[in-house]
């Protein structure tokens, strides 16, 4: 039962996560068709990524009160519209509106915050990790919108193909009703939300966690939904052969995530965090130098992809650990959330910070390699690799 559960979870949050992408992957053909500069069309991908993140901290919280199979059926069905949206305002080439219905699709990329609780409920501490990691490779549906988005817009057409992915939320919704079930573990929390955030604000442990999952999961956010504009600008691909390429990126993340969560049962989620970001900032140095296509710019953004995707999943097994059972919810919550915001500002960055005399994104990478090293020392020196199994909700730990 807790196997078809989890399956299902992650199935939703994979179908969720597309919704959350359908921006990105068409961003340069809206670049073109608008003529928008490379500020517009950051603002423009980065919106949505803004809105789901700062909405997680609600959905944890509620998901705490109302269980995650509620939660998952009412984030499902409030992201239908925004869909059909986004694509009625992309067909008559209005970037107002893609603004601004781009900010109500935010509302898909808040179910991560339900899915961690939802997970943690179903399985022994001993087994978190791998659930947590499981239920996070979800966020291939960022892979599914890279690589079909676009390809179904030539397909079918642009409005066509929103309304294909409203339907599948649609289903997804009607599958939970008929299948999905809370852990007989669940029990709903009904104190006030806000002093539950309040509560979960005062721990340190939120905001550690907070910090390193806004560099890794941010970083991974933020190339799934940036890189098709960074290969079309530096190596000239088109609109389809730069979402395949993003598509390789997310599905090596998405692999990796349950990886580094199944390995945090098994050492310290310390080590495999340090893993990730010496990882992550290394390859962040590689990649400003522009390695050739296609061979070796793909080994790049892969690796790359697998340090940050092995960093997700570290994260979240050890918020797993460190977070007293009665506030998963609300601490899932506030980190997922500054994982989404940390993948809010890298392509604001990027496209504020591109060269166009020498054609390169130096700066911004740069930047991600000495936020690494930063997350890294800060982990390395202040972070316990031993935490207590059932932590006390303290003012500190």
């Amino acid at each position: 039962m807790r196997t078809l559960n989890l399956a299902l979870a992650t199935w939703v949050s994979a179908i969720d996560f597309w919704a959350w992408n359908m921006i990105g992957p068409l961003s340069t053909t809206y670049a073109e068709a608008l003529s928008l500069s490379s500020t517009q069309a950051s603002m423009l991908v980065a919106t949505p990524i803004l809105v789901g993140s700062l909405g997680r901290i609600v959905v944890g919280a509620l998901t705490d009160r109302f269980g995650g199979r509620s939660m998952f059926i009412a984030i499902s069905l409030a992201s239908i519209l925004p869909v059909l949206a986004v694509g009625f305002a992309g067909s008559i080439d209005s970037y107002v509106l893609l603004l601004v219905f781009g900010f109500f699709l935010g509302v898909a990329g808040t179910v991560f915050a339900v899915g961690i609780p939802f997970a943690n409920n179903w399985y022994e501490p001993a087994r978190r990790g791998f659930a947590t990691g499981v239920f996070g490779a979800g966020m291939v549906g960022t892979a599914l919108s890279a690589f079909f988005t676009p390809r179904m817009v030539g397909w079918f057409g642009l409005l066509p193909t929103h309304v294909i992915v409203a339907a599948a939320l649609g289903v997804t919704a009607l599958v939970c009703v008929a299948v999905m079930r809370d852990a007989p573990a669940f029990e709903p929390h009904t104190e006030p939300v806000l002093p539950k955030l309040k509560a979960a604000a005062r721990l340190r442990v939120t905001w550690e966690m907070s910090f390193l999952y806004a560099v890794v999961f941010g970083g991974f956010v933020a190339f799934s939904n940036y890189l098709p504009t960074y290969i079309k600008t530096i190596y000239d691909f088109s609109a389809v052969d730069a979402g395949t390429r993003t598509a390789g990126f997310a599905v090596a993340a998405v692999i990796a995530r349950p990886i580094g969560g199944a390995l945090s049962d098994r050492v310290p989620p310390k080590f495999v965090v340090l893993t990730s970001l010496a990882g992550t900032g290394v390859m962040a140095v590689v990649a400003a130098f522009q390695p050739p296509p296609d061979f070796w710019s793909a080994v790049t953004f892969i690796t790359l992809a697998v340090f940050l995707g092995i960093g997700t999943g570290g994260v979240f097994a050890w918020v797993a650990r460190r977070s007293p059972s009665a506030s998963v919810g609300s601490i899932t919550g506030i980190v997922a959330a500054a994982g989404g915001v940390g993948g809010y500002f890298p392509p604001l960055v990027m496209g504020a910070s591109y060269d166009s005399v020498h054609n390169d994104y130096t700066f911004g990478l740069v930047l991600l390699a000495i936020t690494a090293l930063i997350a890294l020392l800060y982990t390395a020196f202040r972070l316990s690799a031993r935490e207590p199994d059932t932590p006390v909700p303290t003012h500190s730990t």
